[in-house]
């Protein structure tokens, strides 16, 4: 495995790679890599010769009031990680390579409608921050495939449809949730939950599981519902941020018509923000 740091190494790489005929994959992460991470890398080398992991905790998607300092950076037990999991290239550039003239006044990519409501109401400006950076490195890297966690559903709807309108040659996938055994979705932010949080924590996913279980019995009240899961959420000490049902495919809000629908939800456990969403698919 080979970590390069600078465009200029990673195109030189990925180069010889090319010439050998190899597909190129790519998998795009903030680092402090957990087995979430490792099931997309995983994806990636089921379809591609050869994978990249692109290690970049980016400054332009986070709010003034966020944790981009004190998000933990751990690269050395990352690439110990991708090395037993068999990536090919990490690439881990700094603020200065990615930005090299600076973050103000830099070209944005913005993506209009999807972006709106959810994660891109509570934090505004997120997801500009997102698709630029991702569209800087699947032009950086260009590869026929790159792989994103379906936990950040939203995200993906955004870099899937910017993929499509900017007519980009890569096949954007979707790798599906992977949980812990009590069933929390594996975050990196986890860790900063305490001890009592984190067995707290579990009670996220089934407000989930409950709710979709109301959907399958056939209650259509989707206000009241909503209403239900929210006030059990708050009884067990999380502040829900959003807690909503949207049409899987478009991401516009669930009616008495949707069949496929996804539950998506975002709620603070002390200071920490989490996410999860669960599939729903209605008779």
């Amino acid at each position: 495995m080979n970590t390069v740091h600078t465009v200029a190494q990673l195109r030189a790489a990925l180069a010889r790679a090319r010439q050998e005929g190899k597909r190129i994959g790519l998998v795009p992460t903030m680092g402090n890599l957990h087995e979430g991470h490792i099931a997309l890398v995983e994806m990636a080398l089921q379809r591609t010769d050869h994978v990249v992991v692109s290690i970049f905790v980016n400054p332009l998607q986070f709010g003034p009031n966020e944790d981009l300092d004190s998000y933990p950076r751990t690269l050395a037990e990352d690439q110990r990680r991708l090395l037993d999991a068999g990536a090919h290239t990490v690439f881990a550039p700094s603020v200065n390579e990615m930005y090299p003239e600076g973050m103000q006044g830099h070209t944005l990519v913005s993506v209009p409608v999807v972006s709106d409501g959810l994660c891109g109401a509570s934090r505004p400006g997120h997801f500009d921050g997102v698709a630029t950076v991702v569209t800087k490195l699947l032009n950086m890297v260009q590869p026929d495939v790159a792989v994103f966690g379906e936990k950040d559903f939203q995200q993906l709807a955004v870099i899937r449809k910017m993929a499509l309108d900017l007519c980009l040659p890569v096949q954007i996938m979707g790798a599906p949730i992977v949980r812990a055994a009590d069933g929390l979705a594996l975050s990196s932010r986890n860790g900063y939950l305490d001890e009592n949080e984190r067995r707290v924590a579990p009670q996220l996913y089934q407000t989930l599981q409950q709710l979709a279980g109301q959907l399958l019995a056939g209650r259509r009240d989707f206000d009241t519902l909503l209403e239900e899961a929210r006030q059990q959420l708050q009884r067990a000490g999380f502040r829900p941020d959003y807690l909503e049902l949207r049409d899987t495919t478009t991401l516009q809000p669930a009616d008495e018509h949707s069949r496929d629908i996804t539950i998506l939800v975002a709620a603070f456990l002390g200071r920490t923000r989490l996410i999860d969403n669960l599939r729903c698919t209605l008779g």
